[in-house]
Parts: C-alpha cells; structure tokens; sequence
C-alpha cells in the first residue's frame, strides 16, 4: 500500500463532496519526543487512511499536531486506534464549532522539524516553562473583567475576522514576528497579567514559555483555544467574549462564533469574513473578498492578476521572469489595502484592488 495519495486534487475534492455521509472535524495535538518520526508517521498513516480519514498532521521529533476529518460512522474506531499508542493517552480532542463535513479531501501526514514553524531557536530558552493554562470558564471571566491584557498570538490575517474583545492583536504574517512585536509592546508592563490565546492552543505553547523566558511574571493560556472556549460558552450559554470567526487551516477558512462579521471586504469594503486565495497561480494570496468583487475581479485580489489569470501561458511564462514582489505578499497588499479604506473605498482604488 502507498503511503501517501496519488490522486489528483480536482478528483479528490469531487469524491469528497458526493460522499454520502458525513464527516466530524476534529482536531489534537501534543508534545512528547519520539525518536522515530518517520517510522510513526508510516504507522499511523496506514491506520488513518484504513479509516478514510482526511486530514493535514505534522509529525515532528517534539510530537504531533494534528487536523482531520473523520467519517461519523468511523469517529468510535478512530478514537479507539489511538489508545494503541501510549502517546495518546487522555489526548484531549478538540470538535469543530461549524463544521460542514468537508474541511479536508485528503489524508497528508508529514514530517517537519517543528510542529510549529516558528524560526525560534529551541535551545534559547525554556520551552517547557510554558505559562498557567486556565479552562474556558476562567478564561472567560478573566477577560469579561476588562482588568487583564488579552493577547492574540495568531497572525494578523486570523484575528482581522475575529478576536477576543479588548485583546491586543499585532499586525504580523508570522509566529515569530507576532512575539517580537508582543514583546516590544508590552515591554514596561511585565508584571501584569497576561491572557495568551490562540486557534487550538498550541502556539501558546511556544509563546508562553518564550515570553517567560523574556521576563514576564504572570503569563496565562486558553487551554484548548478558541475552539474549546467557543464550545464550552455555548454549552454554558453565556455570551461569548470571542467576537466574530475563527479562522482555521482547512477548506472550510473559517468558523462562525457569535455571528458577528467584524471584517471587511479588501476591495470595495463590504462588511465580510470569508477568506480566499487569489486565483492567479502566480499570487495565490489570502485575502478577504465579497461575492460581489468575486464575481467582478472572477477571485482575483486585483484587475492585474485577473488579467493575468486569463492571459496566454506564453504571457504567463514571461511574466515569471520580471515577477513584481508585491504578488503573494500579504505585508504589502495590507498596506495598499489601508491606504483605499483610508480613502472610503472610492471608485479609483478598489477597480484596482491593490
């Protein structure tokens, strides 16, 4: 049996959505040190696709972080293959708060030096000195008292279309970044009390043991992150802290929490929160975008890349050779983007999206 697919995309994702059943997204992750990675990876790759199950995991020397789609009828015997391995025990796992079925078409394990790509160096500091993880309740009440400095280690694009409310969200396209800006800003006040939240609650990890080890006394983390916190409140019914959607690494881009839309559209500005990636293949960036600029600029982040889009391959070709690097990159489109909001959106600005 191969152990990896090798079927085309286009035939996967039609397989996927005639499926006549239906699929629980759920996601894990831990960190433990195993010294096989690659050996783990095979085995639970031909335990995992047995069960059909869909999916992006990174294995890595410092453990498992996982993302899956798992048919409903196979979700018991799922659960049940990870008590064959002891790394699993009491695994807590996270359950989609809207989930359509169709979050993954394939199944991708795959081995990394990190589970994390966050360019730090490891052996800097701790990072096993990780900050006091609080449950969604207490979270919850600690952030509703407006008393604490509420924090988003995720990148810029996640907390643009929902964050908590009142939390300190910097303007970064990296991990790394993220916590250098976090740092510098919060520089004079590292005796206060911080509230680190992210997607599953695996960056806070990293960033609570990173912003320890820079002289910070009271870093706390949302254990289980924004999908357990969002889980739990509406089991409790309590009004969510969280305003907007979470976004999430997976077809589906994002998940509704309080029904709120926060965001706007990056090119007529439109209240909207739904993500896409450019549908020029030689941009291919993320972006916020209405039906209505869809329709009009056919997915496509500006007028140049939709002409680009349709244009010949021998057009294509040459334009590889004289690239401009504003294609695919976030840091300048964001930029271009704040100059037409500041500017209402006028005519001029978003026929050129950029």
């Amino acid at each position: 049996m191969p152990l990896y697919n090798s079927i085309d995309r286009k035939v996967l994702k039609e397989n996927l959505m005639a499926e006549p059943f239906v699929r629980k997204t759920i996601s894990f992750y831990r960190y433990f040190i195993l010294d096989t990675p690659q050996e783990f990876r095979d085995q639970i790759y031909r335990e995992w696709v047995e069960l059909n199950c869909f999916g992006r995991i990174y294995i890595a020397r410092e453990g498992i972080n996982a993302q899956m789609s798992v048919p409903e009828e196979n979700l018991e015997h799922f659960l049940l293959s990870l008590k064959n391995h002891p790394i699993f025990e009491n695994i807590p796992i996270k359950y989609a708060i809207e989930d359509n079925g169709k979050s993954f078409y394939k199944l991708s394990v795959k081995v990394k030096d990190k589970l994390v790509a966050d360019g730090l160096n490891d052996d800097a500091f701790d990072v096993t000195n990780v900050g006091r993880h609080l449950d969604a309740l207490e979270f919850h009440e600690l952030v509703e008292s407006g008393e604490h400095i509420v924090v988003d280690v995720r990148n810029h694009y996640e907390s643009e279309i929902g964050h908590f409310k009142g939390a300190l969200c910097p303007e970064a396209d990296t991990f790394r970044e993220e916590l250098m800006v976090i740092t510098d800003l919060l520089k004079e006040k590292k005796e206060a009390k911080l509230l680190l939240y992210c997607t599953g609650g695996i960056r806070c990890e990293k960033a609570s043991a990173y912003l320890k080890h820079h002289g910070f006394k009271d870093v706390n983390q949302l254990h289980g992150g924004i999908i357990e916190y969002a889980g739990k409140i509406k089991q409790l019914e309590l009004k969510s802290n969280f305003i907007g959607k979470n976004f999430v690494f997976d077809e589906r881009m994002g998940e509704r929490v309080d029904g709120r839309v926060i965001s706007h559209c990056h090119q007529c500005g439109k209240s909207c929160d739904d993500h896409l990636n450019c549908a020029n293949d030689l941009c291919h960036l993320l972006f916020i975008q209405c039906g209505e600029c869809a329709e009009k600029f056919e997915h496509c982040c500006s007028v140049e890349c939709r002409d680009l889009k349709n244009s010949s391959e021998e057009e294509k070709q040459r334009f590889r050779h004289t690239m401009v690097p504003k294609f695919g990159n976030r840091s300048v489109y964001r930029k271009s983007f704040r100059l037409a909001k500041n500017t209402t959106f006028a005519d001029s600005n978003s026929e050129s999206g950029q």
